[in-house]
């Protein structure tokens, strides 16, 4: 059972990895092509749902999956931890910086900004743009520790 929460943990690690991935490739190219045009048609494409309903189960059930695997491998070589607390800590700056850092420029294109402050929301994106790569980062060797935990656990047996 503590595996398979490990595995599970590692799954969706990767599933977020990969959807950011998607979301910098795909989306954002979008919304950055043709400002203010294409934030207007993401705005009303995102009337309905958004990525964020996405993350905001995902995230979180990653999170809580990757403190229980650091809880039930607690008493597992010293490395084991320390490899699962820092991956947990990558999973939390991820999330940190997407509340402190991306819903507030989530809210400048798809929300508040004049569709006519070009300046502003070719600004706004560009830095969203940036810095997806670096949570993108995060999340990458918040797993790249978990496979680590793994290969420890699995060398040990």
């Amino acid at each position: 059972m503590k595996t398979i929460l490990l595995f599970t943990t590692i799954t969706i690690t990767a599933g977020l990895i990969l959807v950011n991935i998607y979301t910098s490739l795909v989306d954002a190219t979008s919304w950055g092509s043709n400002i203010p045009n294409s934030i207007a048609a993401a705005r009303e494409y995102f009337k309905t749902v958004n990525p964020g309903y996405f993350f905001r189960i995902f995230s979180p059930v990653n999170q809580l999956l990757g403190l229980i695997v650091l809880i039930i491998f607690w008493k597992s070589a010293p490395a084991t931890r320390l490899y699962f607390g820092l991956a947990l800590v990558m999973y939390l700056a991820a999330e940190a910086m997407t509340f402190g850092y991306f819903y507030p420029r989530n809210d400048i294109m798809f929300k508040t900004a004049q569709l006519t402050d070009v300046e502003l929301l070719k600004k706004t994106w560009s830095e969203w743009n940036t810095m997806n790569w670096v949570r993108t980062l995060l999340l990458l060797i918040g797993l790249f520790l978990s496979f680590l935990s793994l290969h420890k656990i699995y060398s040990a047996r």
